[in-house]
């Protein structure tokens, strides 16, 4: 019987100690890659492939002012964001930009938001008045911006994420292409 233990022990030493050393090499690896800046997980990437909207209300979005700021938007938003397809049946007055973790989207045309009143905070880019709105949770995801000092209500939804980069350039296209009008609070 003792032959039997002693044949036992070096296959148990080497049971215990083979995990113990994979254990070892494995975290010797995650700490070196750390140390490196190499990380494991590859940095999202934007979809590109066609975006369906949501059909919403969009009484003006066949005008002549949201045709002229469709003609003259970028195929590319700064940061490389490049236009998106819509898929069928696209909502009109619509354009969509590839953006990680959500696209940046515009829309043309949509009536008065009814968040703006007499009080409401405007945030005024590039001369243009936009009312801020967010997805209502305590760390938003989106934020919506309406321009609400043109001849039509032009939205702009925007991940937290992309900055203010996409605000700014729209800004520039609306304050070019759209006339300033009054903003009508009621």
């Amino acid at each position: 019987m003792s032959g039997v233990k002693q044949r036992l022990q070096p296959a148990v030493v080497f049971a215990i100690a083979l995990p113990l050393l994979l254990a070892v090499v494995v975290a010797g690896i995650a700490i070196t890659a750390r140390v490196r800046g190499d990380d494991a997980v590859a940095p999202p990437v934007a979809e590109t492939g066609p975006l369906a909207l949501a059909p919403v209300d969009a009484p003006d979005a066949g005008s002549g002012s949201c045709t002229t700021l469709l003609d003259a938007l970028p195929a590319t938003l700064d940061g490389g964001r490049a236009t998106r397809p819509l898929a069928a049946p696209a909502p009109p007055a619509s354009r969509a930009w590839a953006a990680v973790p959500r696209p940046v989207v515009l829309r043309c045309g949509l009536p008065r938001p009814a968040e703006l009143t007499p009080t409401s905070a405007l945030l005024a880019v590039n001369g243009v008045s936009w009312l801020r709105l967010d997805d209502g949770v305590p760390d938003p995801v989106v934020i919506t911006y309406v321009a609400v000092d043109r001849p039509v209500y032009v939205v702009l939804t925007v991940p937290v994420d992309a900055g203010s980069a996409p605000l700014q350039q729209i800004s520039d296209v609306v304050r070019d292409k759209l006339p300033t009008t009054a903003v009508a609070v009621r």
